[in-house]
């Protein structure tokens, strides 16, 4: 495991935006951590690291966004307002498989609320910490 000081959410972005330029096709990140700690800022940067030009926003009520025009397609999902049986419904295997969509990065926040886990995966846990840092604990599941 990995742990990343983020003085603001600038540096957050920043981490997300390093993701995105070096993250392969097939990476699935689950995101995980306090309410308001960052998770869509990071979501936000990976876009732009992956040259995605398209307002980056919480799926929080869609569930799925799907931004295909950059380097590598984007999957962000947000399954805050689900509860674990809720998820099994919808088929998240298909986005990490490349299952009926073009393979990408998928990017999953609230990903505790998942009753299943992909094989490999890029855990990333942001909290709050002290003096409105915040830290991203990184780890990588093969």
């Amino acid at each position: 495991m990995t742990t990343i000081f983020l003085p603001d959410l600038e540096a957050t972005q920043q981490l997300g935006i390093t993701l995105g330029k070096t993250l392969n096709v097939g990476t699935v990140i689950l995101l995980a951590g306090d309410l308001g700690a960052g998770k869509t800022t990071l979501v936000q940067g990976i876009g732009k690291g992956l040259g995605i030009i398209d307002p980056i926003v919480s799926p929080t009520f869609t569930l799925i966004n799907e931004y295909i025009e950059g380097r590598i397609p984007l999957y962000h999902l947000d399954l805050y307002r689900l509860e674990p049986h809720e998820v099994i419904g919808l088929n998240l295997e298909s986005y990490w498989e490349g299952i009926e969509v073009t393979p990408g990065i998928v990017a999953i926040e609230w990903a505790e609320r998942m009753p299943y886990l992909p094989d490999s995966y890029l855990r990333i846990c942001l909290n709050h910490g002290e003096n409105g840092q915040r830290q991203a604990e990184i780890t990588e599941i093969n």
